[in-house]
């Protein structure tokens, strides 16, 4: 890799490795995403996928490697550490602060976030978020009120609030309809082109494979494949632990 290139990387994942009691959930697994990219994460349940997520944001600290962010190293670092450096995240179950508003939920991700604003700062860009992931109109109910896709729409602005560098986010697409998803689809390829990076867990196969520059594929915590949609896709190792059917990998492709 020349000088330059390696000046474009935001993460670095080395060698991670976590175990749980006896289970090893994940095995050295290593990976470079650069700015600008969408780099997709696929596996079947179980593979580790949320785990390493844990690992890189700090919930968990790994047994072996290292996770390097903006060319610092963060490894073990807690997760309010890792957000102040630009680095924020959204969970596979939506995780609403149910006893406060719409606006109070995202204003949190601006308080806590790189920027650390204030109170009149928070709101500000809380009210601009909103209005990109349209939520705007209800900023002051409380977010228990909201339906599945509108926690979901609410997760992303929170984590958008807080001025990420780079976005982990994981099933996004979870739970929404065809029309919620091809909608959040979009939203996620208007904040990439916002310049944030990107890396997104994701079963909604054809959705991931359509909106990802690159594919990394974990199985029993082992990654088994990376490479451009179409190369992962075709992969007879993935075939074999997660598509099943090679005639699936040319429908995804075609966005079926």
């Amino acid at each position: 890799m020349t000088e330059q290139a390696r000046d474009n990387i935001i993460l670095q994942v080395q060698n991670v490795s976590k175990r749980f009691g006896g289970l090893r959930a994940l095995s050295n697994v290593t990976f470079d995403l650069p700015e600008g990219q969408i780099l997709g994460l696929i596996g079947p349940n179980g593979a580790g996928k949320t785990t390493l997520f844990n690992c890189i944001n700090g919930v968990y600290p790994p047994e072996e490697g290292q996770v390097i962010f903006r060319g610092q190293e963060i490894t073990g670092w807690k997760p309010y550490h890792v957000a102040r450096l630009g680095l924020a995240r959204t969970h596979q179950i939506v995780q609403p602060l149910n006893e406060l508003t719409v606006l109070q939920n995202v204003m949190a991700g601006a308080c806590f976030g790189r920027e650390r604003h204030s109170l009149g700062q928070a709101q500000e860009i809380a009210d601009q978020v909103l209005a990109f992931v349209g939520l705007a109109e209800r900023r002051n109910e409380l977010a228990v009120s909201l339906n599945v896709a509108q926690k979901k729409r609410l997760e992303l602005a929170r984590a958008l609030a807080a001025r990420p560098y780079l976005l982990l986010l994981d099933e996004v697409l979870a739970g929404l309809n065809p029309t919620e998803i091809a909608e959040m689809v979009e939203v996620v390829r208007q904040i990439r082109d916002q310049g944030v990076t990107i890396l997104i867990i994701e079963h909604v196969m054809h959705a991931l494979m359509n909106v990802s520059d690159r594919v990394i594929v974990l199985d029993y915590g082992e990654q088994i494949a990376e490479g451009r949609p179409d190369e992962v896709a075709n992969d007879p190792r993935v075939i074999e632990a997660y598509l099943g059917d090679p005639r699936l990998a040319e429908r995804l492709l075609r966005g079926e």
